[in-house]
C-alpha cells in the first residue's frame, strides 16, 4: 500500500510542475461539467428523446446508476480515503476544497460509463466521448483533488457500469423481441 500512495503522490506533484495560467483557468471550469453528475445525466437524457440514440441512452442510464449505488453509496464510504489535498496538506487549490471521500473519482465514472455506452452503440461519438472523458479525468489530478489510482478505479467502476448495463439490456431486448414475435402456423 505504501508503494502504491508513494506512486499516486509522485504523479500528482509532478502533473504540478504543468501548472500554468491556461490551465489554472481551464480546468477549474471544465470540470464543474462532472459535478453532481448533472452533465452526465443530461447527456443520457437527450440520447434518450431520439430513437436512433435510445439504446445509447438506456445504457448509459443505467450505467450511471449502477456508478452511483456502486461508486458513491458504497466503495466511498466503505474505503473512506481521504482527498490527497487534505492528505498532503496542499494549499493551491484551484476549487474549493472537497470534503467528501476520495476512491474512486465519481467525475471520472460517469464520464467513463457514458463514454462507453456511446462507444457500443455510435463509434465517432463514443470517441469523443472518451476524449472528454481523458481530460476529466485529468483535471482531478491537475486540481489536486484526486489520487491517479482514484481516476483508474473511476474508469474501472464506469466501464464495468457499462458492460452490465448493456448485459442486462441485450436480455431485456431479446426477451421483449420474442415477446413481440408471433408463431409461425
Amino acid at each position: 500500500m505504501d508503494f502504491l500512495l508513494s506512486l499516486d503522490n509522485g504523479i500528482l506533484n509532478a502533473i504540478q510542475h504543468l501548472r500554468c495560467d491556461f490551465l489554472d483557468w481551464f480546468f477549474p471550469r471544465f470540470t464543474i461539467l462532472g459535478n453532481g453528475g448533472w452533465f452526465y445525466i443530461l447527456v443520457a437524457a437527450l440520447l434518450l428523446c431520439f430513437p436512433r440514440t435510445r439504446r445509447a441512452g438506456h445504457n448509459a442510464a443505467l450505467a450511471l446508476i449502477f456508478c452511483l449505488l456502486a461508486g458513491n453509496l458504497t466503495l466511498k464510504p466503505l474505503i473512506g480515503r481521504i482527498r490527497p489535498h487534505d492528505a498532503n496538506g496542499f494549499t493551491q487549490l484551484l476549487v474549493p476544497r472537497l470534503r467528501d471521500f476520495s476512491f474512486p473519482s465519481g467525475h471520472t465514472f460517469g464520464a467513463t460509463a457514458v463514454a462507453v455506452s456511446l462507444l457500443f452503440y455510435h463509434k465517432k461519438a463514443g470517441i469523443v466521448a472518451c476524449i472528454f472523458t481523458a481530460l476529466m479525468a485529468f483535471s482531478r489530478l491537475y486540481l489536486y483533488v484526486h489520487y491517479p489510482s482514484d481516476v483508474l478505479g473511476g474508469i474501472l467502476l464506469g466501464t464495468a457500469a457499462a458492460f452490465l448495463a448493456r448485459y442486462l439490456l441485450r436480455r431485456l431486448y431479446a426477451r421483449k423481441q420474442q415477446k413481440t414475435e408471433k408463431p409461425t402456423t
